[in-house]
């Protein structure tokens, strides 16, 4: 059953793209936020597959630490299914993403009609600049701004060096900072097309004030509070890496 709610999955994804895409194309008249709604369709659609047919689903720990203002997640990253559920968790938003991801047939495309803060990541401190720059243009407009500050995704139970672009943006913008830790990589790994039914836990920590912190300041304090909740909510894949 599994490869077969998997294929299944993938076959919904096929078809359901291209229509939303040719949305996306269509909405560019329209401001941000109604294009957000349009084309967020796509997500709630595919995260609809993956709880009825996929049978993943998920709970929210935490919900109650979500500011009532804009501001930036800085958020665990194993799986695709994080860019998905945070769109249902958090208010309308916009992503760090790499430039390249807009070329990417109907996906790509509807993608480039939201406001995302795209980089050149061959750009080295003007990407940083970049991040600084359209993040806070994003947060005046009253979006919030994800970022995946280990720049990829990674098996459950490793670590890799956080990345400063979101600890800057969030020095430079003054805004909260919320750590985000889930363990979707136990379910649907990177890159797999293999996806195991449970219930993913995805844990929203204490947002804090930046105000007068440095950017390894920040960063520090939200990988702590991340890595140790991922000890938390999936200790049995820590103890094996």
């Amino acid at each position: 059953m599994i490869y077969l709610r998997s294929t299944l999955f993938a076959l919904a994804l096929l078809v359901v793209t291209p229509p939303f895409a040719l949305i996306a194309i269509l909405s560019f008249p329209f401001g941000s936020f109604t294009r957000y709604s349009l084309i967020t369709g796509w997500t709630h659609s595919m995260l609809w597959v993956l709880k009825h047919i996929v049978r993943i689903d998920y709970r929210v720990v935490g919900r109650d630490n979500i500011p009532a203002t804009p501001s930036i997640v800085l958020c665990k990253h194993e799986s695709a299914w994080e860019t998905l559920a945070l769109q249902q968790v958090f208010p309308p938003q916009v992503y760090v993403l790499k430039k390249e991801l807009l070329r990417v047939p109907f996906f790509g495309w509807g993608l480039a009609q939201l406001p995302m803060i795209s980089i050149d990541r061959n750009a080295g401190k003007d990407a940083l600049s970049q991040v600084i720059e359209q993040g806070r243009a994003r947060l005046a407009e009253g979006l919030w701004v994800i970022v995946f500050p280990e720049g990829t995704r990674v098996a459950p139970g490793a670590r890799r060096r956080y990345k400063m672009g979101g600890a800057c943006l969030a020095a430079e913008a003054g805004v909260p900072v919320l750590p985000v830790a889930h363990n979707a990589g136990e379910f649907w790994r990177k890159n797999a097309f293999l996806k195991y039914p449970g219930t993913i836990t995805l844990s929203v920590g204490p947002a804090f004030d930046p105000s007068g912190m440095t950017p390894n300041e920040i960063n520090q304090r939200a990988e702590t509070w991340i890595e140790g909740e991922m000890q938390r909510i999936s200790p049995h894949r820590h103890a094996a890496a």
